[in-house]
């Protein structure tokens, strides 16, 4: 995420162990975002995300969410456009495809986050098998 430039100023996150661990795995950050805890993000489907975003100060820039399949998959298909962009654009092609585990899915979303998310736009969709492999030293 730093080398893409994602540094988002608030993270919505799943009160789960696995969510708060993955959450963990992005530290240190450039510049640490606030990040909220929600229970309501737990499991939740589409519009139980759509919700939150659009309850999202509107002062704020970038926002992060953390949180669960089936939910989150059909809330970015739904952002990436219809079907036919979708064939259009191979990240929007591959996020209809699936959305796994420790995927990103960026979007570009103009105007208050309260507002209807017609004109938003996929930036990139990234897999964890995209990423290159990564060895520590000893």
């Amino acid at each position: 995420m730093v080398g893409l430039a994602i540094a988002p100023q608030l993270v919505l996150v799943s009160t789960s162990r696995r969510t708060l661990q993955t959450l963990q795995t992005l530290e240190p950050w450039v510049t640490a975002p606030v990040v909220e805890p929600q229970d309501a993000l737990y499991l939740a489907d589409q519009s139980t995300i759509l919700s939150a975003i659009q309850a999202v100060d509107p002062a704020l820039q970038s926002i992060m969410i953390v949180g669960h399949n089936p939910g989150l998959h059909d809330l970015a298909f739904r952002l990436a456009g219809s079907p036919t962009a979708a064939t259009e654009q191979p990240d929007a092609r591959r996020l209809a495809d699936a959305f796994p585990s420790g995927a990103l899915a960026e979007f570009a979303w103009p105007g208050p986050w309260d507002a209807t998310p017609d004109d938003v736009r996929l930036v990139r969709f990234i897999c964890p098998r995209d990423l290159p492999e990564v060895t520590e030293a000893p």
